[in-house]
């Protein structure tokens, strides 16, 4: 698969799990700051960025916004590309491809199944809560894409 395409393949052939997700951030209501979007998912008991598994034959990008949508209700505007994660799960190989995506409603979140909570936190404190490293990566690459160049 290269690398730039948006394209997934469904994974069939490598037996790769294929994810996509966003760093959803936003400018706090209250001065302004940049805020991070954690979910909690309370099948895992873990804090996280919001992603899931694609649809065979969806584009990585339509994937990694309807599970922001999904996760939090949220409609988002994605922008720049942000590491792709590869690791373990459950035993086998996940690529997790992820953008930056600001927010662009505040509609009220709907605990569910698969998310009970979400938090909005500054970058340090988001990084804190995570529960993985490989997930705290992408706070850095959001920093580093939103610095004015």
């Amino acid at each position: 698969m290269n690398r730039s395409d948006s394209r997934d393949d469904g994974g069939a052939d490598t037996g790769t799990v294929l994810a996509a997700g966003c760093v959803l951030w936003r400018r706090s209501p209250h001065g302004g700051g940049l805020e991070i979007a954690l979910v909690h998912r309370p099948r895992y008991d873990d804090w996280s960025h919001p992603k899931g598994k694609l649809k065979p034959g969806e584009d990585a990008l339509h994937g990694a916004v309807r599970e922001v949508v999904e996760e939090t209700g949220m409609g988002c505007a994605p922008g720049a590309v942000l590491p792709t994660l590869h690791y373990l799960a459950k035993g086998r190989p996940k690529e997790v491809r992820y953008w930056a995506a600001e927010a662009v409603d505040d509609d009220i979140f709907v605990p569910n199944r698969e998310v009970d909570r979400l938090l909005w936190l500054p970058p340090d404190a988001a990084r804190r809560r995570l529960s993985y490293d490989h997930d705290r990566t992408l706070i850095d690459a959001l920093l580093h894409a939103l610095r004015p160049s």
